[in-house]
């Protein structure tokens, strides 16, 4: 692919052609959706069964979870052959058991005795000292450790407990058997400690080792997780609005970006690709409550046209610079382990940042859980390219690699549950649509 002169590359990056036009998260949330076009399928983006290519593709994605189930907990671990675990990762398991059974991975037996034995040990876990479920947990025995997977009490992440509970809710509805223990899971979870006045709050320290709250949630992921707390009869107006919020130009095309101030805060306002198509495949960009509307319109449609725009300055990106773009937040097998690979954070585009904000370019990728989210949602030509490149990034024996380097050097040589569970999530959108209603 032919790359742009510097000077026209960086005119587009700041000014975008022309035509392009910014984005009004706040206007008609109920309309329809800017993904139905003649001959489109039953839900937007790619739409039917499964094709021979793509089935084998499922079956490399189940394989991480067969490695790395624990029998005594029935947890996954979050990493390969690491036994540790957070909510969030629970929920893609959870979010991969039951793509496995719909596509006919695995019986409806196992399937079920799966989830049965993760939900029981979600049940009886010990609590952080916050009164909510502690950030990560062994997989082996369940017991709340720390980063290092070391004995100890982290506090609560009202984030990835918010994703757990879409996955709660969607597993109690469709696996009757499991539901006893889901239920008694959330009544002791404490979660009137992290929604107050509508708001979400995670569970920090203060220097005396004290609990105390700590706002949780920037634009996209914010929101994307209410709708969990919102399944369970919490109401989270000020979270699930898009607001505040500021948007920036890139490759001519309007993003949204949280506002609020990350040296003022101590957080960063992340523009990623996960959160929204997350939001696109488990809820079809609808209101949580919202189980009815037509495919094509979509109740939270702000979320549906910052989709379409965080969807649109990657293929632009592409076509302006010749680099295959799809980015979300990646594990690393080395330090830092984790970064954040975003559109924009920090007043700076195409970061890529650690959770302290240490600048590491060198760790961009094509993130494959999110080449795949853009693929399913996106039923475009550019979408097809990024599916070509995801296609041959795995190990037939361990799973789909974490992303392939932006600037060369091949793929990230990690194997994880988010990445391996959302593939598998993805594929199931492809033949069902959204998966809060998939039958």
């Amino acid at each position: 692919m032919a790359r742009l002169p510097l000077a026209a590359a960086l005119a587009l990056l700041l000014t975008g052609p022309a035509a392009a036009q910014d984005i009004d998260l706040a206007a008609d949330p109920v309309r329809p959706g800017p993904f139905a076009t003649a001959g489109a399928g039953s839900h937007p983006g790619r739409s039917g069964p499964l094709t021979p290519e793509e089935l084998a593709l499922a079956r490399v994605a189940w394989r991480y979870f067969e490695n790395n189930t624990q029998a005594a907990t029935g947890l996954a671990n979050a990493a390969h052959d690491y036994p540790s675990t957070s909510l969030w990762d629970v929920a893609s398991y959870f979010g991969a058991v039951h793509a496995a059974n719909r596509l006919g991975l695995i019986p409806p037996a196992e399937a079920e005795a799966r989830l049965l034995k993760a939900a029981e040990t979600l049940a009886g876990l010990k609590l952080s000292s916050g009164g909510c479920p502690n950030k990560v947990y062994n997989t082996l025995t369940a017991a709340p450790v720390t980063y290092k997977n070391e004995p100890g009490d982290i506090g609560c992440s009202a984030l990835d407990i918010g994703r757990l509970l879409i996955w709660m809710r969607i597993v109690e509805e469709r696996y009757p058997a499991t539901a006893p223990a889901i239920r008694r899971a959330v009544a002791g979870w404490g979660l009137d400690r992290l929604v107050r006045d509508g708001e979400m709050y995670g569970i920090g320290f203060d220097a005396e080792q004290k609990p105390i709250p700590l706002q949780e949630g920037r634009l996209g992921y914010e929101e994307y997780a209410a709708k969990g707390f919102r399944l369970w009869g919490h109401a989270t107006p000020r979270a699930s609005a898009p607001e505040p919020y500021g948007t920036v130009r890139l490759y001519g095309v309007a993003i949204p970006y949280d506002s609020r101030d990350p040296r003022v805060l101590g957080a960063h306002n992340y523009v990623v690709t996960e959160s929204y198509a997350l939001d696109g495949i488990e809820f079809g960009w609808d209101e949580p409550e919202d189980r009815s509307s037509g495919p094509f319109v979509h109740s939270a449609g702000w979320m549906a046209r910052a989709a379409q725009h965080i969807y649109a300055a990657q293929e632009r990106r592409f076509a302006a610079t010749g680099i295959l773009t799809a980015r979300t937040e990646h594990q690393l097998k080395e330090a830092p382990y984790f970064v954040y690979d975003t559109l924009f954070s920090d007043g700076l585009p195409w970061a890529t940042i650690t959770d302290q904000g240490e600048s590491v370019p060198q760790f961009a990728a094509v993130a494959l859980k999110g080449a795949l989210g853009l693929w399913a949602l996106f039923d475009t030509p550019y979408t097809a390219r990024l599916f070509d490149t995801a296609k041959a990034a795995y190990d037939p024996e361990r799973g789909f690699y974490e992303g392939v380097f932006e600037q060369g050097g091949g793929v990230i040589r990690e194997f994880t549950a988010n990445n391996n569970g959302i593939i598998l999530e993805t594929l199931l959108y492809k033949v069902a649509g959204k998966l809060i209603e998939a039958p």
